[in-house]
């Protein structure tokens, strides 16, 4: 006999069927999520001193959710890659994203190999009737590891097996597809080492080197050699750059286009060994050109319609947020034009300010949540910088769950914002880092917390 829709909409969704799963003598216990943080620790899933999941449950999406926005994300890393391609080859296009005159230099230095971004990030909004990204790390994201590794925590804990019995459950690799990603970009690059030596380069004070630590012992499990290494032990002699004694055929970048801006000469190895085709370096610098918030202004201005076919036009309207980097100038809209400070000045309640190359939320004002003075305050105190562009961003729907979280009283059920991050590898989507907070923000550096993502399907 079939279900009516009254009572298919009395099911329990996969998070309620998760909650009862939890028992109070068992996983609600101090014990258990001590016993919790403890292999946390044990697997380096940690951000400075903090365990990266306070958590007792994972986010889950449906096969379904799964597959529309891996449509959406690969096709806006589609076309960061031919955003790239013609704002190189058009000053106009190029001035529309605001690098500074080093970070365009930087982006002009031949790579040697198409591809912009081997990783990158998509931060997204999922909801049952809309899909809206916020904004596009396509420079050095981190997290992956952390994301694969904390899902296998949580697919050994026994409320996972009982889960099962309900729910076919899927969990996503990362650290080999990464691997793969870093692989056909040397290839591509033009690599003949086979394995080439990695180096994975950072610098050794960040909180996320034990995530270098845990990619480092999967590549060399997967017969790759592999080393972790600051900026400053990279020496360039004009044909090979090494460090630790051993020569580099693949730098997997995590050092920061900003960083190697700010410290010339702490980078300058790398920067000469990478102009002189000594060495692949992933992603290319060429990636801060869709990396910069002003990317989705490229995106969604009127301008820049030609770049794109109807059919990617209108996934731009249905999924990026309409996108302006900030000045007293006119703008266009739906065909109409005004003045854009006037615009967004009265529009608070509708309008993010951003910078345009930031992260962990540093600097990000929510209209929503300020009053009009200090909105015109922040709003002039952008337009005051003269060495850093700012981005005004519509405001779109988030997406918030309850999740049982661990506090100091024990575990309490919190209403959570639920950030949702697809990483993409070489144009192709692998699997996500999910984030949560209680505030308007949802990243790591700002206090939030992470989460594990699992597709589900019901088994019957």
């Amino acid at each position: 006999m079939t279900s009516s829709p009254q009572a298919s909409r009395a099911q329990p969704s996969s998070a309620d069927v998760w909650h009862s799963l939890l028992r109070a003598d068992v996983e609600l216990t101090p014990a258990f999520c001590s016993e919790l943080n403890a292999r946390m620790r044990s697997e380096r899933l940690t951000f400075g001193n903090r365990v990266h999941c306070p958590f007792l449950r994972p986010f889950f999406l449906t096969t379904q959710d799964e597959q529309r926005v891996r449509e959406v994300a690969e096709a806006i890393a589609r076309l960061g890659e031919r955003v790239v391609k013609q704002a190189l080859a058009d000053p106009q296009l190029l001035a529309q994203v605001a690098l500074n005159p080093e970070e365009e230099r930087l982006a002009r230095i031949n790579p040697r190999y198409p591809t912009s971004s081997t990783a990158s990030r998509l931060d997204a909004f999922l909801l049952p009737d809309s899909l809206q990204f916020a904004e596009y790390n396509a420079e050095s994201p981190a997290g992956l590891s952390y994301a694969e590794k904390l899902a296998d925590v949580f697919d050994e804990l026994p409320v996972m097996k009982r889960f099962a019995e309900r729910y076919r459950v899927h969990k996503f690799a990362l650290i080999k597809p990464i691997l793969a990603a870093q692989l056909a970009s040397y290839r591509e690059w033009g690599g003949t080492a086979s394995p080439p030596v990695i180096a994975i380069v950072d610098w050794r004070e960040v909180p996320t080197w034990s995530e270098f630590e845990i990619l480092q012992a999967s590549f060399e499990r997967e017969g790759v050699p592999t080393i972790v290494c600051d900026p400053r032990e990279l020496v360039f002699d004009g044909e090979k750059l090494t460090a630790q004694g051993r020569r580099i055929d693949l730098l997997y970048r995590r050092v920061l286009i900003n960083d190697i801006v700010a410290r010339p000469a702490e980078c300058d190895a790398l920067v000469k060994a990478y102009a002189a085709g000594a060495v692949c370096v992933s992603n290319a610098l060429t990636c801060k050109i869709p990396h910069k918030k002003a990317f989705f202004a490229v995106l969604t201005d009127e301008r820049n319609s030609a770049l794109f076919s109807g059919a990617e036009r209108e996934l731009i309207r249905r999924h990026i947020p309409w996108t302006r980097l900030l000045a007293d100038t006119q703008t266009t809209r739906d065909g109409e034009a005004f003045g854009l400070l006037d615009y967004v000045r009265r529009r608070r309640n509708d309008f993010v300010l951003k910078p345009n190359d930031e992260y962990g939320g540093t600097g990000v004002t929510l209209g929503w949540e300020t009053d009009d003075r200090a909105w015109d305050a922040a709003l002039n105190k952008a337009l005051a910088e003269r060495n850093a562009a700012w981005v005004v961003q519509e405001r779109i729907a988030v997406r918030r769950e309850i999740f049982p979280m661990q506090t100091d009283s024990g575990v309490e059920m919190r209403d959570m914002l639920v950030d949702f991050a697809p990483y993409i590898f070489r144009g192709r989507m692998a699997g996500f880092l999910t984030r949560l907070s209680s505030t308007g923000l949802a990243n790591v550096t700002s206090g939030g917390g992470q989460v594990p993502a699992f597709s589900v399907e019901p088994r019957d």
